[in-house]
């Protein structure tokens, strides 16, 4: 495996850290063979670790594709949507710890994450129409999902930058931190989710992503339908809470 993207664990929580700081962590194709690889391992990993920090190094979150790397380069043109999607269906609950430049392909990987934290110096754009180039990594998708189509308009054809405050008001952002603060902000959010059960966690990213766009009758029929029990700890979970009582 490359240098392109770093794994650190802390506990039960795995930070990724997209590795070119040279560049605002844009992204090559080396770097999409990293976090492929990495995704892999934390597929087969969802009984050790609990959550998942993906996050930038140096100024930026990310910058987005890669331009340069792009002239005269042919890749299949399924692969790196298919890795994003990869990203958007791991098993863990993951977060994009966002500052700096979060931009166009950059803005698509922090988009497939569940939740998508970021400080003060954070700013957000798709750049897409710039360069004359299309979305394929889930733009058109889920940027209006999350913050409505005519916000999600506004951010796409004109291609220019949202700050982190405008960002938290439009709900883009989950959880605003000051300037310098983000890191700790996103360990101690991340450490909530990971110390909460794996068994429960894992039910839920998989029963929203099952019955996402469902009718609601229909959704809770499959959930219904679907309801895997108590978790194998939740005798030793309520155990715990009485005796602290």
């Amino acid at each position: 495996m490359n240098d392109r993207v770093l794994r650190r664990d802390e506990g039960e929580v795995c930070v990724l850290t997209l590795n070119r700081p040279e560049s605002l962590n844009a992204l090559d194709t080396a770097t999409f063979e990293a976090l492929d690889a990495h995704f892999v391992d934390l597929e087969a990993q969802a009984d050790s670790i609990g959550c998942v920090v993906l996050r930038g190094a140096g100024r930026a979150f990310c910058a987005g594709a890669d331009l340069k790397a792009m002239a005269g380069v042919t890749v299949d043109p399924r692969f790196k949507p298919g890795i994003v999607e990869r990203l958007a269906r791991l098993p863990q609950p993951v977060i994009a710890a966002v500052h700096g430049a979060c931009y166009t392909g950059g803005l698509e990987m922090a988009l497939a994450c569940d939740m998508i934290l970021a400080d003060t110096t954070a700013r957000f754009a798709d750049t897409h129409g710039k360069w004359g180039l299309i979305g394929a990594w889930g733009m058109s998708q889920r940027l209006p999902h999350r913050i409505g189509p005519s916000a999600a308009k506004r951010i796409m054809l004109s291609a220019q930058p949202i700050d982190g405050v405008e960002a938290h008001r439009l709900g883009l952002v989950d959880i605003l931190a000051e300037e310098g603060g983000l890191d700790a902000t996103v360990m101690d959010f991340a450490a909530q989710v990971a110390d909460n059960s794996r068994y429960t966690n894992l039910y839920v990213k998989r029963a929203l992503a099952a019955t996402e766009g469902m009718a609601i009758d229909a959704a809770l029929q499959w959930e219904a339908e679907n309801y895997p029990g108590r978790s194998p700890d939740h005798n030793e979970r309520i155990a715990r809470f009485a005796k602290k009582g």
